[in-house]
Formats: C-alpha cells, structure tokens, sequence
C-alpha cells in the first residue's frame, strides 16, 4: 500500500478538505497513474450531498481524470511508464454478463464505479480523482492522443462520452436536425460533437445570454424554449433531441417537437422526477422517451479518438484543488463556461 493525498467529503453537509488515504500497490494487470487534472462534474455535488440518497463516506470524488502513467504490473499489456493516460467513470465491472460481452459495462449489475463504489479487491470503498495518484485495472485505462490538451481533456471521461454515446447509439449523422436541451458542461459537449457528426444542431435554452456562446461551440441555432413563438415553429421537425438539464422540468415541450420515430434521450439525472409526460404525444407519432448511461470502455476510446481527429476539447476553467468548496457553489449557479477541472500539482 502506498499513502496519498487528496479530499474528501466526510458527511453530506461539510466542506470537502484534505484526505489522506492509502492505494494499492499495483498487482499484475494494474496501472499506476499520477493525476495530473480531474473535471469537475456536477454528479459529484450530488453524490457529495448525498442527493441520490446512495453515498457513503468518507468520499473522495472524481471521475474525469488525465495524467501519466507512473508503474505498470508484470501483465500489463498496452500502456508504458510516461503515458498520457485516462480514467473515467467506471473502474471494474464482473466481464462475464451479456452488458460486459458486448463492451457495454456500464449497464453490469457488477459495475465498480470511480468512488463511492465497493472496491471488491480491497473490500473497501474506491476513492476517485480528487486525488494525487490512482491505481486501475488495464481494462478501464484509456489512451489520450498527444494532440489533446490535457486538461480540457478532462472532462471528456464524462461529459464528452455521456454526450456521445447517445448520439452515436441513435446513429446522428449529416442530414438530422439535432437538438440540445441546456448549455452546461454536458450541453456544450453535445453541441460540438453533434456539429462534428455533421447535424444540424439547435440549442434550447431559457438564458438569452447564452445565444451567441452556443452559435460559437457550433450551434446552427438558438431557442429560447420560454418563448411558445420560437418552439412552435419547431414542432414535429427533430429527428433527436438530447435533453442535459438535471433538474426536474416539463418534457412535453420536447417530445412535441420530435418527428415520427424521433427520440428524447435525457442524460441529466434530477433529485427529484421529471413531471410524467404526455402519453398522446409518444403514441400518435410513435416518438420515443429514453435514457443514457456515460459509455462503454470501447466506445469510450473511440470517443477520445474521435475528438483527437476532430480537435474538440472542454470549455474549461482550471483551479487549485483549494477551491474546490467554491466551484461547487459556482456550479450550482452556472457560473462556469463550461467546466471546472482540477489542476493536481496544487495539491
């Protein structure tokens, strides 16, 4: 075992502050990794306050995580000391159920998630990226192109294959009209790789101030989703709308606006359940409700690959792990464009 350091939450109304903790020295499939910066999501918050009514403590969180490969056990196949490297949402999962054959294993009922999970090696509880070092199975390591920079990387690991995965699973492509419901750190994601999957791409917001940001991250145009004038002139037109709001808010405004076989996809997850929607608006036009889990480790990888060739990154404000407290407050407002990520060397 070995110490480090990060933060940590030791209840669900107390600051985050400093943590020291112990890592596993790595075993024969095991990579070691020197966190260089972790994005801040706004899944942590919840999980920190215990929102989800699931988290156990102390918790140190973090699930967007880039830095370098520092050790590598004797099996380890694929990775070398001096990488840049990744970690993600998930860092295990059982690799025999139908979800894991199928590269699919964020849907395993096993699935070991980055903190705030049972660590079934140590019997424990896994810590995530809040944190100086990490220790990961082979399998949830991911490769990060020299081409990206590594801290708007960052937020990638989530935002950016929580985005994806659903647009790549309905198969967006050139010629769909796309919508993006929110402009967060998961809505400006979905903007700009929809636009590089050559959709024609229209935010809804509620924020007028937010128009010629989203026209700039690739938007071809704004509605502002208050405005009955503005949806209206939507209506029945979307072949996929990706909804990215966390807060529970009315769907029928959306639903209306898909085509015949058009699809809802919502990504954000509220503390609380949206309204119920219209069932007359799903049925006469057979349009579909559904939802989406962050992503396989396959498809994961091909999202960074995908965002190496295209050039897309996070929006980012990068802090010390000092001011996590106050990021937290300032996710809570939205004032962040569109992602805070945590430079570790302040640590």
């Amino acid at each position: 075992m070995s110490q480090t350091l990060g933060y940590a939450a030791h209840n669900h109304n107390t600051s985050l502050e400093p943590f020291s903790f112990e890592r596993r020295e790595p075993l024969a499939t095991d990579v070691q990794i020197e966190i260089l910066y972790c994005g801040v999501c706004h899944s942590d918050i919840h999980q920190v306050r215990n929102e989800w009514g699931n988290s156990s403590f102390p918790m140190v969180p973090g699930h967007e995580i880039v830095g370098k490969v520092t050790k590598i056990g004797a099996e380890v196949k694929g990775f070398k000391v001096g990488d840049n490297v990744g970690v993600g949402c998930m860092v295990g999962s059982c690799g025999v159920c139908p979800d894991c054959h199928e590269d699919l294993q964020q849907y395993c009922n096993s699935a070991e998630f980055t903190y705030n999970s049972p660590d079934k090696i140590s019997g424990g509880s896994h810590y995530g990226g809040y944190s100086k070092q990490i220790v990961v199975n082979q399998d949830f390591v991911l490769r990060i192109s020299d081409k990206l920079d590594l801290a708007a990387a960052a937020p990638l690991l989530c935002a950016g294959i929580t985005t994806y995965s659903p647009l790549r699973h309905w198969k967006v492509g050139k010629g769909d009209k796309v919508g993006v419901v929110g402009l967060g750190g998961l809505g400006h994601m979905g903007i700009k790789l929809a636009h590089a999957m050559g959709a024609y791409v229209v935010l809804f917001t509620t924020s007028p101030s937010k128009v010629q940001d989203a026209k700039r991250l690739g938007a071809d145009e704004v509605v502002i989703s208050t405005n009955p004038e503005e949806i209206a002139q939507h209506i029945a037109s979307f072949d996929f709308i990706l909804n990215t709001v966390a807060v529970p808010h009315d769907l029928d405004a959306f639903t209306s606006l898909l085509k015949r076989d058009g699809t809802l996809c919502l990504v954000g997850v509220p503390d609380q359940a949206h309204p119920s929607p219209s069932v007359g608006h799903l049925i006469f036009k057979r349009r579909n409700l559904a939802g989406s889990l962050i992503g396989g480790i396959k498809e994961t990888q091909e999202m960074l690959d995908f965002c190496a060739e295209h050039n897309i990154t996070s929006d980012i404000e990068i802090i010390p792990m000092q001011q996590i407290n106050e990021a937290y407050e300032r996710v809570l407002k939205s004032d962040v464009k569109y992602r805070f990520v945590i430079d570790l060397a302040s640590l």
